[in-house]
């Protein structure tokens, strides 16, 4: 058992929440403003943030999308425009009613997403067969008047980038749609070390406006479900809307077909839940902002700083390395970065120099070895490449250990009361039973999986023949 620094977070399996809490702040990720429901990201919480950033931004240039910019402000009769849409963001949206003393003539939107301002412009700037695809990417941020917010997770203001574009058919729209969920499928999985769940939303649950939503679902360490990405097909709902029509090769006039897709923010505290203990942050070495904090230990000792710099600056070239020469003790620095989740510390002193020897501490499990300086080089890219992968195979674990198959509705019940997690279960497809189970037992539908599995023939709520297995879980 490691030694544990940090003595002041809550622990988990005592008050979850409290310990999120703990974590976000005591990390130094966020602080809190004065506007409720709003947060103030921190260096060290950006720079987790731009490393996701930096990473999906690379994979949508590498799919052909370009970043253009859209409005922050959306005029109400433009948001009108769209039925479903409007009414699916109405109880959200932030409203700007005056400029400077003067009352608007028309009311406009804080924008809580941009698809009205994307068919505006594409509906003026596609004309012809010629103009398509149209592969446009945002980073932004968006605004959505929630009632309860948590940081990272539901607040008022968050950062993300949406997807909108638009193609010549039906068929194309939907490979875009699959292709962008795999795009973040990959993202969790092979950087965030985060295993997802793909499948399509429920009728009930899927985005207002669109024809089809799919959707990445990861499970927390306390057996809820987070949705983490989602890609929409819109079908041609939004062209015909906003007008959005090119001439094809025979001459005839048609809709486009759309697709719209987003990530955000919010997977840092999916990061938080899935990784985190009760030490705090454990952070997966690739898309670490320092992946190794060198700590001297008796730094006062002549030659001990030096030593030090110059491992930094050796060991740069094969990992992202800070190093802490502050005049704070050992124990508050272990502690620190212990809180920080950084994966590997290197402590070194006036010993390991006499021993050509440094010490690396994994953040993980807390392990401790010793390695010769010269193969520091070599064992160090490989064990931060062994933390990425031992953190993915225990988040794998944990959510294979939690997801759960049953027939009835009184063993769905027994088990949301027993212990929570994903739930395999049938559905027949009638949105009543939806609304019962999630009125019953407060489990949402999280997704009907690509890979489906026949478990029984009947509905889970009402009996009735069923084909489609849903996976269910309560949610943040």
């Amino acid at each position: 058992m490691a030694k544990q620094f940090v003595k002041d977070v809550t622990a988990m399996d005592e008050d979850f929440a409290q310990w999120y809490t703990d974590v976000v702040t005591k990390a130094d990720l966020i602080d809190y403003s004065s506007v409720r429901g709003s947060m103030i990201i921190r260096p060290y919480g950006y720079a987790l943030w731009d490393n996701i950033k930096n990473e999906l931004d690379t994979k949508l240039k590498e799919t052909g999308h370009e970043n253009v910019y859209m409005p922050l402000f959306i005029p109400e009769s433009l948001l009108q425009k769209e039925k479903d849409h409007v009414k699916g963001f109405a109880p959200e949206v932030a409203w700007v009613t005056h400029g400077g003393d003067e009352k608007l003539q028309e009311r406009l939107v804080v924008r809580p997403t941009s698809e009205t301002l994307f068919c505006e412009h594409y509906a003026n700037i596609i004309h012809s067969y010629r103009d398509l695809p149209k592969l446009y990417n945002q980073w932004a941020n968006v605004v959505r008047w929630e009632k309860t917010t948590r940081p990272f997770l539901r607040t008022l203001e968050f950062l993300w980038q949406e997807g909108h574009t638009a193609h010549a058919t039906q068929e194309e729209a939907q490979e875009e749609t699959l292709r962008m969920l795999n795009v973040y499928a990959q993202i969790c999985e092979e950087y965030l070390a985060i295993p997802v769940l793909k499948g399509q939303k429920t009728e009930k649950e899927k985005f207002a406006g669109a024809e089809s939503t799919y959707t990445i679902e990861t499970l927390m360490h306390d057996g809820k479900a987070l949705q983490s990405g989602t890609s929409h097909n819109f079908g041609d709902g939004f062209a015909r809307a906003f007008d959005i029509k090119y001439l094809d090769k025979e001459g005839k006039q048609q809709f486009v077909h759309q697709t719209s897709w987003g990530f955000t923010t919010r997977i840092i505290g999916a990061l938080i839940m899935v990784h985190g203990d009760d030490r705090g942050l454990v952070v997966p070495p690739r898309i670490a902002p320092t992946q190794v904090m060198i700590v001297p230990i008796a730094q006062h000792k002549e030659g001990v700083l030096d030593f030090a710099y110059d491992l930094k600056e050796r060991l740069g070239k094969v990992a992202r390395v800070n190093i802490d020469a502050s005049d704070k003790k050992p124990g508050w620095k272990f502690n620190e970065y212990e809180m920080k989740g950084i994966p590997v510390r290197l402590e070194v002193g006036p010993k390991d120099i006499e021993n050509n020897q440094v010490v690396l501490a994994r953040r993980d499990s807390g392990e401790k070895i010793i390695v010769p300086l010269n193969e520091l080089e070599v064992k160090l890219p490989a064990m931060l490449e062994e933390i990425q992968n031992d953190l993915y195979n225990k988040a794998l674990n944990h959510r294979e250990e939690n997801t759960f198959t049953v027939q009835t509705f009184d063993a769905f019940k027994a088990q949301l009361e027993e212990r929570q997690g994903f739930i395999k279960a049938m559905w027949c497809g009638d949105q009543a039973c939806e609304d019962k189970i999630k009125e019953e037992t407060g489990a949402t539908s999280r997704c009907m999986p690509f890979e489906q599995e026949h478990i029984s023939e009947t509905c889970i709520c009402c009996s009735k023949p069923a084909e489609k297995m849903v996976v269910w879980a309560k949610a943040y």
